[in-house]
């Protein structure tokens, strides 16, 4: 472990399950701690903007200051910790400046640059049960942490297990949390106390979205360097969303990039490997169980202009309201033991031990599996006006696949190469996405009776909406048909 870095993994724990699993802790060897910590923030949040956090902890009678800076949004992040000669319950005095000459200090400094003084914003009231446990040559501190965060009047309860590593193979530690998670119905969660107490101070009924950012790559990368890297940017993308669904605190769009997400990891997956069924399978489950949920959100904007419509011809707003309640069966998904398994396993590709074929260079994999996605591509949009349904929505997965690889594979293509696919490529997935989502709402509508005079409205609507959409399909794919596939960068 690299000095000023921890690595740790953290998983919410069903209230239902907190006597079983504090039993199993509890040994001689355990420690009972209680913790109180004072978490600062500048006034105008520059601190939770930069993914760090800054607190005073009381550690029974010992005080601590502690630094964490950004880190992977996975497992890794930065952390510097300075014990305080201080005596009493109160808190003493915080100085950032006791972190000066670290990583995390220096990109302290910089935010507070202007000198900015942070001041406590939200106070964590903990008791810990911690354990030392080995597994597979690896050292894990297992603690238990129960207690509330508190931001003036409202608070928040925590329930949480961590697992954090102290040395030895790191697989060790994927192992003993995926072994806990099953036994005790674990779900992975990278939301921080910090970044939970951040939104509570703020009174925000939901967590930020996450988006997808592109993953640190370049052309010399041997296969399984550049398989993790990729694996890295996705979960990142993934998780933070994934979390808010659990929690019960999402917006549609929390739904919408874990989907995405999910599609590009899939997309690197079938692009690099390596091959698991199992894995595979537990993507997809995953990925329908969330489309289920996001349905009603689709048809919901789909329907948007249609109830704007209505409205200017005098009818009443309730009368072309969708039909389609939430699905629960994305958060319930996220819940189960088997994504808690899923995420240890896409997390454990990322530090797996090279194989035979992953030495081999990476531009030498990606680029006839982009070659062979764009023909296939191609030859399925010769003319959209031919295409059934079925084969309408397989072109539509082909396009995001494409897009998804040469997104990945953009430090392979000169720029002006990449941009011009990606000109045709975008507006052409979207046209397809809208399609798509009216496919969604002709759906939805059949299930109304055939007499109601909403349901002939929105028909009617859809028709003409459906008309205009396939005309622009037509056009977007003849247009991204006309664009040269990209050759390789020359050295």
């Amino acid at each position: 472990m690299t000095q000023g870095v921890e690595i740790e993994l953290k998983f919410q724990l069903p209230p239902a399950n907190r006597a079983r699993l504090e039993r199993a802790l509890a040994t001689r060897s355990a420690e009972r701690l209680p913790l109180r910590a004072l978490y600062f923030d500048t006034p105008d949040g520059r601190l939770a903007a930069a993914r760090m956090a800054l607190r005073l902890r009381q550690e029974g009678p010992r005080w601590v200051q502690t630094l964490k800076g950004r880190g992977d949004g996975l497992m890794q992040r930065l952390e510097d910790e300075v014990p305080v000669a201080h005596q009493g319950n109160d808190a003493p005095v915080l100085d950032p400046d006791r972190h000066d000459g670290t990583h995390a200090g220096r990109a302290l400094a910089r935010v507070l640059a202007d000198g900015a003084a942070p001041e406590v914003l939200y106070v964590t009231e903990i008791q810990r049960l911690r354990r030392v446990l080995r597994c597979e040559g690896a050292r894990v501190e297992v603690s238990l942490d129960v207690g509330r965060i508190r931001a003036g009047a409202r608070s928040v309860p925590v329930c949480e297990v961590e697992f954090e590593w102290l040395g030895g193979p790191l697989q060790g530690l994927l192992t003993l949390a995926a072994r806990w998670a099953r036994r005790y119905g674990l779900v992975l969660d990278v939301t921080t106390k910090a970044e939970r107490g951040h939104c509570l101070a703020a009174g925000d009924p939901a967590p930020p979205v996450v988006r997808a950012e592109k993953p640190a790559l370049s052309a010399d990368l041997a296969l399984g360097e550049a398989r993790a890297a990729i694996v890295a940017a996705t979960l990142a993308h993934a998780l933070p969303n994934a979390a808010a669904l659990v929690g019960g605190r999402h917006l549609p769009d929390h739904v919408h990039q874990l989907r995405v997400a999910l599609r590009r990891l899939r997309t690197a997956l079938r692009a690099f490997g390596p091959e698991d069924v199992e894995r595979d399978q537990a993507l997809s489950a995953l990925f329908e169980a969330l489309g289920r949920t996001r349905d009603a959100d689709v048809l919901a904007q789909t329907l948007a202009p249609a109830r704007a419509a209505a409205a200017a011809a005098g009818w009443a707003p309730e009368v072309v309201e969708p039909d389609v309640v939430p699905d629960a069966a994305g958060p319930a998904a996220l819940r189960a033991p088997a994504a808690a398994d899923l995420w240890l396993k896409l997390i454990g590709l990322m530090h797996a031990q090279p194989s035979h074929d992953d030495g081999r260079p990476w531009a030498a994999t990606a680029e006839p599996v982009l070659r062979r996605w764009r023909r296939r591509a191609r030859h399925l949009a010769r003319d959209w006006r031919t295409l059934d349904d079925p084969s309408r929505h397989r072109l539509r997965k082909q396009l995001k696949r494409l897009r998804y690889l040469l997104e990945f594979c953009a430090p392979l293509w000169p720029g002006k190469s990449t941009r011009q696919q990606l000109a045709a490529l975008v507006p052409l997935q979207d046209m397809l996405g809208h399609w798509n989502d009216l496919v969604v709402a002709r759906t939805a509508l059949q299930a109304r009776p055939a007499s109601d005079p909403a349901a002939a409205f929105l028909s009617g609507w859809l028709a003409r909406e459906s008309q205009w959409c396939d005309q622009a399909c037509a056009a977007a794919a003849a247009a991204w048909r006309q664009v040269k596939a990209p050759r390789r960068r020359r050295r």
